[in-house]
């Protein structure tokens, strides 16, 4: 069985070669969830959603660059942990939205310092539905 997490991240564009950096982690080299201690390998990939192309409504085009992707096993612990190492050209304005397979709201992380913090709030889910 699958366990699935939908991630986006927004980043600036001199930070796009960072992002595709981290698509090919995700491809190669990402924790899995669920496959015993160690296990690496293919958890997803990151897409790019606001190419010149692309419309999200409206009839203008964004002005944003966002990623993608709807992850397989990923040990998102370790995704958090691993988009903090990376060099990004600015951390300031990079942005991670998680959302787990049993969540309903993306969790919010962004850098403070040299850290990434969450900035959306942990148990939503548990204040609507405190019986599950």
């Amino acid at each position: 069985m699958s366990h699935v997490a939908n991630v986006m991240i927004s980043v600036e564009p001199d930070d796009r070669p960072a992002t595709e950096e981290l698509s090919q982690w995700l491809q190669t080299s990402a924790l899995r969830r669920g496959f015993g201690p160690g296990a690496v390998g293919w958890v997803g990939s990151l897409n790019e959603t606001t190419g010149s192309d692309t419309r999200w409504g409206g009839g203008k085009y964004p002005e944003c660059d966002v990623y993608a992707g709807a992850l397989s096993h990923a040990d998102l612990a370790d995704l958090v942990a691993h988009v903090e190492r990376i060099v990004w050209k600015h951390p300031e304005f990079v942005q991670l939205f998680v959302m787990d397979q049993e969540q309903v709201y993306f969790r919010v992380w962004m850098f403070h310092g040299a850290k990434l913090r969450q900035i959306a709030p942990e148990g939503r889910e548990e204040e609507v539905w405190p019986n599950g």
